[in-house]
């Protein structure tokens, strides 16, 4: 028994209140599927701002920390 076939033995109409707009399903899952997209959309422009974040370019001075590594080798 295929679901075409139960669909069609419970609401014998069922094209007709298909092609009405008083027969509306699948409104909570459209939502859901709404929320989930912009979720999904989300997620994927954070990662692409987290890989394309540069670190904070900071003025080191090289020398020194070779000093330092230096000194605590001694």
């Amino acid at each position: 028994m295929t679901i075409h076939y139960f669909i069609y033995a419970i609401f014998p109409n069922f094209a007709a209140l298909s092609q009405n707009n008083n027969f509306k399903m699948g409104v909570t899952e459209l939502k859901r599927k709404s929320r989930r997209n912009k979720a999904v959309a989300n997620n994927r422009t954070a990662t692409i701002k987290n890989l394309l974040r540069k670190p904070e370019v900071r003025n080191v001075d090289v020398e020194a920390i070779k000093a330092q590594f230096e000194a605590n080798k001694q």
